[in-house]
């Protein structure tokens, strides 16, 4: 049972993680806009956006970087900026879809440099937090 709340906390911590940087992409890019007045439901909208998020990159990344293996190699890895921006500007759709008060602009610079500012300052901030992978 306690490996099952360790998951639990886990996938908690790293969505409130993600909410966070896809409010510090709200703050530092023009065209990502969060549109709503009410804190609580900016909160609320990131911590949703942030899920969509992680379930798009869990589900599509695996299968675009079996397909598009070439093109990553081709490009030394640089073609991961067009496919981050590309996730970005998906979510911002499905996001849509739902009413979310969620929105980014366009492609470039919005998403692209958006998707580039919630993966490093995820990626900070997950270095922080362990993993739970244990020395039991």
């Amino acid at each position: 049972m306690t490996m099952a709340l360790s998951l639990a906390m886990g996938i908690i911590i790293r969505l409130l993680i993600t909410a966070f940087s896809l409010w510090i992409a709200t703050i530092l890019i023009d065209g990502i806009e969060l549109t709503t007045d009410s804190n609580a439901s900016k909160v609320l909208t990131l911590i949703v956006v942030a899920a969509i998020f992680g379930i798009i990159n869990a589900v599509l990344r695996p299968i675009i970087k079996v397909v598009g293996c070439g093109l990553y190699i081709l490009t030394l890895g640089l073609i991961a900026l067009v496919v981050n921006g590309a996730l970005f500007l998906l979510t911002s759709w499905i996001a849509d879809q739902f009413d979310l008060p969620f929105h980014v602009a366009n492609f470039w610079p919005s998403a692209v440099l958006g998707a580039l500012i919630v993966s490093v300052v995820s990626w900070l901030l997950n270095m922080l937090v362990p993993d739970g992978g244990g020395d039991d």
